[in-house]
């Protein structure tokens, strides 16, 4: 479960597509990199492997409401 998304533009020009993402998951700080083309860059706190389809998956959604509504 994702508690506590956040994001922010990974470029002073925000026209430029890339993102920042942070949220807690089972206590710990995660952090990473949203690009243009969906890959995730997971960058502090890298979820476990089983872990990451869900995650990642749940990550999209949250861009699609956030940026791409």
């Amino acid at each position: 479960m994702i508690l506590h998304f956040q994001l922010k533009p990974l470029f002073e020009n925000k026209n430029i597509p890339g993102w920042n993402f942070s949220f807690y998951h089972k206590k710990q700080r995660v952090t990473g990199i949203y690009h243009q083309t969906g890959k995730i860059e997971w960058t502090t706190n890298v979820p476990e492997q089983d872990e990451i389809e869900a995650l990642s998956s749940q990550i999209h959604e949250l861009m699609l409401y956030h940026v791409y509504e």
